[in-house]
């Protein structure tokens, strides 16, 4: 009976036991439950914090997902290298990724293409070098109101939904060419101009060094403004022939590149029968060369670089709503500067050698 009662005894505590560790197995389930729902609170605080601090904190970083695109027009020529170069250096400090698209001719319903094809991909924002100030508009606005944000750079389209342009202030720099053209002139002389007409940035080049001529230097003359048709071969032609039409011309004003070389070809070609003091924009190589050799006089240089980086940055502000309405020059709220001078400086023989590519 004792034996008995004392098995029993010690069979309830084994009971008692089991018991125990399965309320045990219970609770632990309970708590490792519990921990792991804190551990995924902990992070999701940790992620939405992160997203959610300030740009200042966690730095201004995108995501190589953000796809930016700058677009231009004859995509062959040296001059988009520049901004191109400061293009990708933005994005390298944002962390993001860009492309480059243009219209491989001198052609605005081919650049209008392009654009059109880019709206399409939704990119985070468009960079643009506009062929055309109006017949773009509608494209242009097509993309902001898919919500694409466009910048323009170096030429502008007014009218359009863009956000800012960021460029030369193409009219300040036709009247330092003219400041020049008349030093080189000793204030006196006739002159012309080559340049293409229905853009924008030579139009104001061109309106510039005219306006400049006419109202400070009585004793210089613009007898002739051509068509060079952004064509090395057809500037080189026009120059020889307005070269033949006034004998006495003394200078000539290239409002782009492509041109200024064919102009410095003509100039070659006639030898010493007309000595011709050439102004021309940008710093290709080629241009520069003719500088060293003596063949063109001077050129703009444009701030390129300065383009391409702040396009980008612009961009990416206005893609992740980092901007702050304020006051524009037209005297309404706008998210950016409306318009942006990035400058320009003369080059002639004494400094050619700095703006060679290091």
């Amino acid at each position: 009976m004792i034996a008995f009662t004392i098995y029993n005894e010690v069979r309830g505590n084994r009971y008692r036991t089991l018991e125990e560790v399965n309320e045990m197995k219970k609770m632990l389930l309970v708590y490792v439950v519990l921990i792991a729902a804190f551990a995924l609170y902990v992070l999701r605080f940790e992620y939405t914090s992160r997203v959610n601090s300030s740009w200042e904190n966690r730095g201004l970083r995108g995501d190589l997902g953000e796809t930016y695109m700058m677009i231009t027009f004859q995509s062959g020529l040296e001059y988009w290298k520049s901004p191109l170069k400061g293009f990708e250096d933005a994005a390298d400090a944002l962390g993001v990724t860009v492309e480059y698209r243009g219209a491989t001719r001198y052609d605005a319903k081919e650049q209008t293409t392009v654009i059109e094809q880019a709206i399409a991909r939704k990119p985070a924002g468009i960079a643009i070098s506009a062929i055309d100030p109006k017949s773009l508009i509608p494209a242009i606005n097509k993309a902001v109101e898919a919500d694409i944000p466009v910048i323009l750079f170096d030429s502008d389209a007014p009218g359009s939904q863009a956000y800012s342009f960021l460029g030369t202030d193409n009219y300040k720099a036709g009247v330092t060419a003219a400041d020049k053209m008349a030093e080189l002139l000793g204030r006196e002389g006739e002159v012309g101009v080559l340049t293409s007409p229905g853009q924008q940035n030579h139009e104001e080049r061109t309106k510039g060094f005219r306006e400049t001529i006419q109202q400070r230097y009585p004793l210089m003359h613009v007898v002739e403004v051509a068509d060079g048709h952004g064509d090395t071969l057809k500037s080189r032609d026009e120059t020889l022939r307005m070269m033949k039409a006034h004998p006495k011309l003394a200078g000539i004003f290239v409002t782009e590149a492509t041109g200024g070389a064919g102009a410095g070809e003509a100039v070659q070609n006639a030898g010493n029968a007309q000595k011709l003091h050439i102004i021309t924009f940008d710093t290709n190589k080629a241009t520069l060369d003719l500088i060293k050799n003596g063949t063109i006089s001077a050129t703009i240089a444009q701030g390129t670089w300065n383009m391409g980086y702040w396009s980008l940055q612009y961009l990416f502000h206005l893609h992740h709503h980092l901007t702050v309405p304020a006051p524009s020059s037209s005297g309404e709220n706008a998210p950016l500067p409306v318009t942006v001078d990035t400058g320009i400086s003369v080059v002639t023989r004494s400094n050619v050698d700095d703006y060679y590519a290091k």
